[in-house]
């Protein structure tokens, strides 16, 4: 995800390549220090189990108090990050998913301790040049890990389902995988484009005795609603174990 970021900033033109500096560049830890020294906003992109190590680095590098911290991980509380570090530096939350590779990403931010207004516009300057950015509070967090920091991967899968099926019923598996992949994104532009329900526009499509009612009853045999919520739940669940972990 760090990659990920960096690339749509300096894609959306926010940032130049030479001012972007990589933990992995440093080799000693002068060398990162200076860099920490001269950074205004830092971008934690670690997995959750090395926050503690991480911000033991920051702590030691002589990270001025002004530096901006951004973190991406999932589950863990701004109040954690903020005792971790030991410092007055003021921490962000951001949930970003991995189609700000392609600049379609859908990301949600929150402000810690001391996060001002003009905090959260930065971030969200950041955050918007690589899809849609919006600012929820903290307590929802972990569901929005579940739904839109995970969800990417539910709808790979689904996608994968119904190439696979396509295959089953004579198609050619490259036609098959366009078609499940262009049919998903127009059926998303057309829930975000018309702000219309999604049973609303499920009905345009449903007509009596037709292939698609037969088609959906199939589906609800199959309580692939209540399957898709169990895996949000789970995903939940396991995004507030990790904040609970130490």
């Amino acid at each position: 995800m760090g990659q990920t970021l960096m690339k749509g900033m300096i894609e959306a033109g926010l940032i130049k390549q030479e001012q972007i500096w990589t933990a992995s560049k440093a080799t000693t830890l002068a060398e990162y220090r200076s860099f920490a020294a001269s950074a205004g906003i830092i971008l934690v992109c670690v997995k959750p189990a090395q926050i503690s190590k991480v911000t033991a680095i920051l702590r030691d590098s002589g990270l001025p108090t002004h530096t901006l911290l951004v973190s991406i991980l999932g589950g863990i509380a701004t109040e954690r990050l903020e005792t971790l570090l030991g410092l007055p530096n003021i921490w962000l939350r951001a949930m970003p998913n991995t189609p700000c590779l392609v600049g379609k990403g859908m990301t949600v931010v929150c402000g810690g301790k001391g996060a001002t207004a003009e905090h959260i516009a930065l971030v969200q300057r950041i955050f918007s040049a690589m899809g849609a950015c919006l600012q929820v509070e903290e307590q929802y967090f972990n569901a929005v890990t579940a739904l839109s920091g995970s969800g990417p991967a539910y709808m790979y899968l689904v996608i994968e389902a119904l190439a696979d099926a396509g295959v089953r019923v004579g198609l050619r598996r490259e036609l098959a995988l366009q078609l499940a992949a262009q049919t998903m994104l127009g059926s998303a532009h057309m829930v975000l484009d018309t702000g219309r329900h999604p049973a609303s526009l499920r009905d345009d499509v449903t007509t009596p005795a037709g292939t698609t009612i037969g088609a959906l009853l199939m589906l609800e045999d199959g309580k692939i609603r209540s399957v898709l919520a169990r895996a949000v739940e789970e995903a939940t669940k396991i995004a507030e174990e990790r904040g609970r972990a130490k």
